[in-house]
């Protein structure tokens, strides 16, 4: 049996207490919310955040198959950490499923922060294959495209990449925002 000295349980627990008062304190987020027109109108705020800052994404849209937004990701970290946001996934343009984007983690980390991202699913095989998972968990096969680049992401470094990543809009005192541990959701909401 494993034994947690009271400061690894004060530590764990002040984590997740932080965590649970961003997610009630921050809207943003979904947790609240009036369900699916509510998401859709912060998807198309993201949407258009993203093509106005970051003009290469609009090729890597028209090209893709399927995105998925998550408009706002709020994570916290004190030891033991998580993270929690909902968004939508839009094929030619339209909302075709919900999702819970959740993520847990343990190991040296403090801070909390909030990013959106977006999954650009540059292939069929790609989207069929989050579309049909019960909880689709991002992996190290992912591509990161970096906000740096969001201007000119070319067709030849997306050729090959059958999922690219997009995090943009970090703020917060976390180091680094990954999707890594990330697991996907279908939700009702």
């Amino acid at each position: 049996m494993t034994q947690v000295s009271r400061r690894g349980f004060l530590a764990g627990s002040g984590a997740m207490a932080l965590l649970a008062g961003c997610q009630q304190t921050v809207i943003g987020n979904g947790v609240g919310s009036r369900g699916g027109p509510q998401i859709d109108a912060r998807v198309q705020s993201t949407q258009n955040f993203l093509f106005s800052n970051f003009p290469g994404t609009r090729d890597l849209a028209a090209r893709a198959r399927g995105i998925l937004y998550i408009p706002l990701v709020t994570e916290a970290g004190f030891g033991f950490g998580g993270g929690y946001g909902r968004g939508a996934l839009l094929i030619n343009g339209v909302t075709v499923d919900y999702y819970s984007a959740t993520k847990a983690s343990f190991g040296l980390q403090i801070g909390a922060q909030q990013y959106a991202h977006a999954l650009f699913f540059m292939t069929d095989q790609a989207l069929q294959d989050f579309r049909r998972a019960p909880g689709w968990a991002a992996s190290a096969d992912i591509r990161y495209a970096t906000p740096g680049e969001g201007g000119s992401i070319g067709k030849e470094t997306t050729e090959l990449d059958p999922v690219i990543a997009f995090v943009f809009g970090q703020q917060g005192l976390m180091a680094g925002a990954t999707l890594a541990g990330v697991k996907y959701t279908r939700i009702i909401p």
